[in-house]
């Protein structure tokens, strides 16, 4: 069994919740030189309809991704009334002591709940993150659990969290589909706090934050979610749009480039929009052809990805 194999299962063991992984499934989420693989769906967030999926439900590791659950148990916190967004966040010795991308507050600084989101969403601090669920769970670990534990009753089965970061841990993957899934019941479930996710930026004393996700603003109706980068992970995107009164959800994991990630998810989503003007019409959709058409690439979910060549950001995350 390699390494990553037994750490999974030992995360599996350890939490005792049920996992699915299919048997065709790649071992590891990369190849044996490093290069991340890729895997994409594209869902009807209205009906969980996949309209498109390579690779859905391999294993693959999420990098920032992961936040998105970060804030949904946040979320679910403030909803049940155990916490308030003026609370203050403390940075402890492990918080402060993340990798990047963070905010750099010392240990013992705090900021309110509400500032601490918006960080989490915009600038995808790694420090406040795990500070963010220290406060809800205790400890990360304990924190993580409850990630997990979340996932199998979101239906996601190819998930376990061992962090609230997305840092790079071998017991720590997902699948495009879980994403998706993730995705669709965060807007479902929390929509009156899933705007954090469409801010642009967000100013925190005098530094400024842009938000990685550069196609806010640019595609049609696109309003979310979360980017992510870490050399294991390649270039991660879980974007929604909504057009026409119809919400569409788009997963991209392991990307070369977040030019080329971010091209991927505008051609599935216009693909997919398409494709429901065509079903309204009364006709039949061809996706393969629709997104042929847009330049996406098919069949690269069974390759590795070329090397990352830039960005290189040892056990980092910059997104």
């Amino acid at each position: 069994m390699t390494g990553f194999a037994f750490a999974r299962w030992l995360a599996c063991l350890a939490l005792a919740l049920p996992l699915t992984i299919p048997a065709a499934a790649p071992v590891g989420a990369v190849s044996p030189l490093g290069a991340p693989r890729f895997a994409a769906v594209l869902m009807d967030a209205d009906t969980n309809e996949i309209l498109y999926a390579e690779q859905p439900t391999a294993i693959r590791h999420p990098a920032s991704i992961t936040k998105v659950m970060t804030l949904y148990l946040v979320f679910d916190a403030l909803d049940a009334g155990r916490l308030r967004l003026d609370d203050r966040v403390v940075m402890t010795p492990h918080a402060a002591s993340q990798r990047p991308s963070k905010l750099g507050l010392g240990v013992g600084q705090s900021l309110s709940v509400a500032d601490a989101i918006s960080v989490v969403a915009v600038k995808s601090a790694n420090d406040v993150a795990v500070a963010l669920a220290e406060k809800v769970g205790g400890t990360e670990a304990n924190f993580a659990r409850l990630m997990t534990a979340k996932a199998r009753q979101l239906g996601m089965r190819q998930t376990v969290f061992a962090n609230a970061s997305g840092l790079p841990d071998p017991a720590h993957f997902t699948s495009a589909q879980d994403i998706a899934i993730l995705s669709a019941a965060m807007i479902r479930n929390h929509p009156a706090r899933y705007h954090c996710f469409s801010e642009r930026s967000f100013s925190y004393g005098k530094l400024r934050m842009a938000n990685h996700n550069k196609l806010l603003g640019n595609v049609v109706g696109l309003d979310g979610i979360k980017t992510g980068f870490t050399n294991d992970s390649g270039f991660t995107l879980t974007a929604s749009a909504v057009r026409d009164g119809r919400r569409l959800i788009a997963v991209v994991l392991g990307s070369p480039s977040g030019w080329q990630r971010d091209r991927d998810i505008t051609s599935l989503l216009n693909a997919g929009f398409t494709a429901l003007d065509i079903r309204r019409a009364g006709r039949s959709e061809d996706m393969v052809a629709l997104l042929s058409s847009s330049g996406f690439a098919l069949n690269r979910g069974l390759r590795p990805m070329p090397r990352i060549a830039a960005l290189q950001v040892e056990e980092g995350d910059t997104e």
